[in-house]
């Protein structure tokens, strides 16, 4: 290794905002922006190297979190993409927007509530026009409210988890997959929830158990086509979901702190995974969970 390799390099742990976090709450689904400390997404960090170029891709929850994440990530390696988002998510929206441009790829907002079936289908039609084609989709967006005791959630409130996060996938992949190539990438992102559920997040655990289930599932019964299907699953990523909902206030003043990294991961540490799935290189990838929990061993 060189000097100038050496460097680069940098110990992982203090690299980004440790715990204790102020106190903050934001109406659900929250802005990335209104944050403090402000999550990295790699605006500034991310450098691409063409492994994507000339791919088409449709990112749900692409205006925060892991979604603007490889949303960004993408864009830099040569793709055009098309982010959902809830329509009051507008102003995150609109940045990742102007960074997908800045990187010369061309961007496309389909904001819209994924609790709709019909809004998912029409969803992948409008991406699959706008772009000329689709062949990366990423399943990404995801409610998350933390509730003490499961006795406490209502029937609304369940079954508005379940519509974003099991339903709405159902309907992008069944309206997506007729429309990819072979070669074509679907990437989910699941959670360490799926494998260590937390007693306050009852029903969000439950959903990324179906995640990762349906992932090594599909990917058994697409690879004929040629598509290849793969998660990641996140263990404490610093995104608008613990200030919304997804983490109680004292649970959110210490987030990460349980991780062996002494913090939570910000979203930009998950980009190159999300990178490494789509890429083409990896085509012998399929029905794999990758994990990103600061040490916590999971998947």
């Amino acid at each position: 290794m060189d000097d100038r390799s050496h460097a680069r390099l940098q110990h992982p742990t203090p690299k980004h905002p440790a715990p204790p976090f102020e106190k903050q709450k934001q109406n659900w689904p929250g802005l990335a922006k209104k944050m403090q400390p402000p999550p990295d997404h790699g605006e500034e960090s991310y450098r691409g190297a063409g492994r994507l170029t000339g791919r088409k891709a449709l990112i749900t929850g692409g205006d925060s979190g892991m979604g603007r994440a490889a949303a960004i990530a993408f864009a830099r390696e040569g793709a055009d993409i098309a982010i959902n988002y809830f329509p009051n998510e507008e102003d995150d929206a609109r940045d990742v927007l102007a960074l997908i441009e800045r990187a010369g790829r061309k961007a496309v907002l389909l904001p819209g509530d994924l609790r709709e079936e019909e809004f998912c289908r029409k969803l992948v039609r409008d991406a699959h026009e706008a772009l000329g084609g689709l062949d990366i989709l990423v399943t990404n967006a995801a409610r998350q409210q933390a509730h003490d005791s499961f006795l406490e959630i209502s029937t609304d409130d369940f079954d508005a988890t379940m519509k974003t996060n099991i339903y709405a996938p159902f309907w992008l992949l069944q309206e997506a997959v007729p429309l990819m190539p072979e070669g074509a990438t679907i990437i989910a992102t699941s959670s360490e929830q799926a494998m260590d559920p937390s007693p306050d997040l009852y029903d969000y655990a439950q959903t990324k158990a179906a995640t990762t289930n349906f992932v090594r599932s599909l990917a058994k019964q697409l690879a004929e086509r040629g598509i290849r299907v793969n998660g990641v699953a996140p263990g404490p990523i610093w995104t608008p979901l613990q200030v919304s909902g997804g983490a109680s206030m004292g649970k959110l003043e210490q987030f990460g702190s349980t991780a062996p990294a002494g913090r939570p991961g910000q979203p930009a540490e998950l980009a190159a995974i999300y990178v490494l799935l789509a890429d083409p290189a990896a085509s012998y990838t399929t029905g794999q969970i990758y994990g990103a929990s600061g040490g916590a061993g999971l998947p």
